[in-house]
């Protein structure tokens, strides 16, 4: 591609050039009274090849006038830019999701059926669920404590590992149900991710050119916690109502979802233990009012389903793609050819064809 393609056309002077060089009227340097002796001379290959010089040169005009129209080659760049969803899923692993419920057939305990919906929910199943392609997605699981077992990454596969490791809790000091704990752990983990990502565009745009499109690659377009539980919040420092009202105020929308219900129990050294709790639907259903979310209830595997396919409908990411277009110069190679041509008239002028006088 040539940014000045109109210099192109100083290259019809080339021809000029030529008409002019055979139209020049020859005179001789030095004269003779007779030159019918020298008439039977041969031409040395040194006259007949003459001509090049004449010839370098216009090479050399054809490549400046080229490398003055600046060829360069463009490099398509696509710079993809989204508005999407900052989300954290909240995932209890208590004792209690040891217990069994339907998935696809199978009698599979909670957990395991959490993990599988979970996944599909995250990277798609070419049917209901298509993915949160885009998002920035956190994993954070709790029974008695609440762990960040991922952290806010646009890369799932990392995020799926982590819950494909997610086990039911076998310590009984570490068993319970801190619900405030892990949506205080999610909202507080949400709200450093905005603050980072808010800086990190500010730095952005302020360093941008003129070449370069200055839209940032990711803008968070609602945060959201996906809070997962079977029983009754038990344990942990903060209440699950205070959690919610943080997250309210940090701008947090939480969708509740009840797996299971009535009575449950623990599974502790191959051993079922009835545990006397509930599932509570009436906190969750509040948590969710209050920060503009929805409860959803979960018997088994398909209605765990179809409550992540009501997520993913309501919380959608759009994706810009911006195509620009990176130029490197290539006027240096004609130049340095045209270079190159210059010094070889000149030498070959000055040494191997040189006029005496």
């Amino acid at each position: 591609m040539l940014q000045s393609a109109w210099i192109l056309l100083l290259l019809l002077m080339l021809p000029l050039l030529v008409l002019l060089n055979r139209r020049r009227p020859t005179s001789a340097s030095v004269r003779f009274s007779s030159v019918d002796a020298l008439k039977d001379c041969g031409v040395s290959w040194r006259r007949h090849l003459r001509p090049v010089l004449f010839i370098s040169r216009l090479l050399c005009l054809g490549l400046l006038i080229i490398a003055l129209a600046r060829p360069r080659e463009g490099t398509s760049i696509s710079h993809i830019s989204t508005e999407g969803v900052a989300m954290e899923i909240v995932v209890d692993r208590s004792g209690s999701m040891a217990e069994r419920m339907n998935y696809a057939g199978k009698r599979l305990n909670r957990l395991e059926v959490v993990k599988r919906v979970v996944a599909e929910f995250v990277k798609g199943n070419d049917d209901d669920l298509h993915g949160r392609t885009g998002d920035l997605l956190g994993l954070v699981s709790f029974a008695r404590y609440a762990d960040t077992l991922c952290p806010l990454v646009h890369g799932h596969d990392v995020l799926l590992d982590f819950l494909k490791q997610t086990e039911i809790v076998k310590i009984r000091p570490e068993d319970g149900t801190a619900i405030g704990d892990a949506i205080a752990l999610a909202a507080a983990r949400l709200k450093t991710a905005e603050q980072q990502i808010m800086k990190n565009n500010a730095d952005l745009m302020g360093a941008s050119d003129n070449d370069k499109p200055d839209e940032p690659d990711f803008t968070i377009k609602s945060k959201v916690i996906v809070l997962l539980t079977d029983g009754v919040n038990n344990a942990g420092e903060h209440t699950p109502l205070e959690a919610a009202k943080l997250a309210k105020e940090w701008g947090i929308k939480i969708y509740t979802i009840g797996i299971g219900g009535g009575e449950t129990f623990a599974t502790m050294g191959g051993f079922r233990i009835p545990m006397g709790q509930n599932l509570d639907e009436g906190l969750l259903k509040t948590i969710a009012d209050e920060t503009g979310g929805f409860y959803g209830r979960a018997a088994d595997g398909e209605t765990l389903r179809k409550i992540y396919q009501k997520i993913d409908a309501m919380e959608k990411t759009e994706v810009k793609s911006i195509e620009y277009v990176d130029y490197a110069e290539q006027f240096g190679l004609p130049a340095m050819a045209a270079l190159a041509l210059l010094m070889f008239e000149i030498l070959a002028g000055c040494t191997v064809f040189r006029k005496i006088p």
